[in-house]
């Protein structure tokens, strides 16, 4: 429920600005109270929250590390081809509790695994999907540009249903992130969550676009959702360099990043009524993670990939994290310890292989990282803290 504070805040600007506009205290009051009625018919209520835990924090997962969820993200992309069935396999054999996995559309409307618009990066193949039928989809190697080729040689794109019925065979949540197309992924979803009601208390549908999430709760308004966001996502790619060589129109999207940034805090949200945020682990502080908190909503940050990042998150935010996996390497030293009580809410984490140990009568965590740096958790290991790591942030590198 959105806090006093801000339903008043929201409505007071939503009346000085008509205010400033049309000079009439009358037409003000009016179009405030339409804005406010609008709001409590057509916004949808959050599911209840000890069901959206049921996704974010798996019961199976150990009376001590219930508290700390294993996504493996596309499926665990490191160690197979991503959104595959073998990811999936992958993903599970070695500890993790849940998988995201990217939904998309053949050309002739078949819901499939694929996080690109086209094949080119993760198949031999070439083209749009739009262009591609799934029989055509079906012909191609998933493996063809993976590390690991030679082993997966030959591994097809699953479509929806295949993966999913993986998943519930395997026990692991699911992260359904959905690239667009509403109207279909809903009714697609749909259908899935009918055949295998399991996934209401298994599964959450995320996106970057909140018409995908209201259009999935007008279908079904009992589904877990969350809502997906990168700050300056509009103006900026990833990395930060400006989308747009044009100055006037960079800053015409600078200024609608603002707007959307703003849209997504404070009316979108309660709007499509999410149990969680997913957002872009580089903006993610105690400070943002208590900000939703407040309002009942779940923090996933992501991609947590270095062992600094790990230890930062687990000391500082009581938020979900999500990342990639990947395989330990036996000859590496574990990192600094982090004590145990400074996480104690964090819900989603990877890991790789768990096993524990006793030592002084202490449950603590020690990090094995990768020797890439690509996905630095490997393992967890149950020590008694030593050094704790300090003065991290979000966002850093090895």
């Amino acid at each position: 429920m959105l806090p006093l504070g801000d339903e008043v805040a929201l409505h007071s600007l939503v009346f000085v600005l008509v205010l400033l506009g049309t000079r009439s205290p009358l037409w003000s009051a009016v179009l405030t109270t339409s804005l406010y009625c609008f709001l409590a018919m057509f916004r949808f209520p959050q599911v209840a929250r000890s069901r959206a835990r049921l996704v974010l924090q798996p019961v199976g997962c150990g009376a001590e590390s219930a508290r700390v969820s294993v996504i493996a993200h596309r499926g665990g992309a490191h160690d197979a081809p991503e959104n595959t069935i073998a990811a999936i396999r992958e993903a599970s054999k070695n500890g993790a509790t849940g998988v995201e996995l990217d939904l998309e559309f053949s050309a002739d409307g078949v819901p499939i695994l694929m996080h690109d618009e086209t094949v080119d990066r993760t198949t031999n193949g070439s083209g749009p999907l739009c262009q591609l039928s799934f029989s055509e989809l079906r012909q191609l190697d998933a493996a063809a540009k993976h590390r690991l080729r030679d082993k997966f040689a030959g591994e097809k794109i699953p479509t929806l249903v295949e993966a999913v019925e993986e998943c519930i065979k395997l026990q692991l949540s699911i992260y359904f992130d959905v690239k667009g197309h509403p109207e279909e992924a809903a009714a697609a979803l749909t259908d899935v969550y009918k055949r295998h009601p399991v996934l209401y208390n298994s599964s959450m549908v995320c996106s970057f676009e909140p018409k995908v999430i209201y259009r999935m709760r007008q279908r079904d308004p009992e589904v877990v959702t969350a809502l997906t966001h990168r700050p300056w996502s509009l103006s900026r790619l990833g990395d930060g360099t400006p989308r747009f060589s044009s100055p006037w129109k960079h800053y015409w999207m600078t200024l609608m990043d603002v707007l959307l940034d703003w849209a997504h805090h404070h009316v979108l949200w309660r709007f499509c009524g999410i149990s969680a945020f997913l957002m872009q682990k580089n903006f993610v502080s105690l400070d943002y993670v208590q900000f939703w908190a407040q309002r009942g909503v779940e923090v996933v940050a992501w991609t947590i990939n270095t062992d600094v990042e790990k230890a930062y998150f687990q000391k500082q935010s009581r938020s979900n994290q999500s990342q990639h996996t990947r395989k330990a390497d036996p000859k590496e030293e574990p990192a600094p310890s982090v004590e145990r009580k400074e996480y104690a809410n964090l819900n989603v984490v990877h890991v790789r292989k768990p096993h524990r140990t006793k030592a002084n009568k202490q449950i603590q965590t020690v990090w094995r990282p990768c020797a890439d740096g690509v996905c630095s958790i490997a393992w967890l290991v149950y020590l008694k803290a030593t050094t704790p790591l300090e003065g991290t942030s979000p966002g850093a590198e090895l």
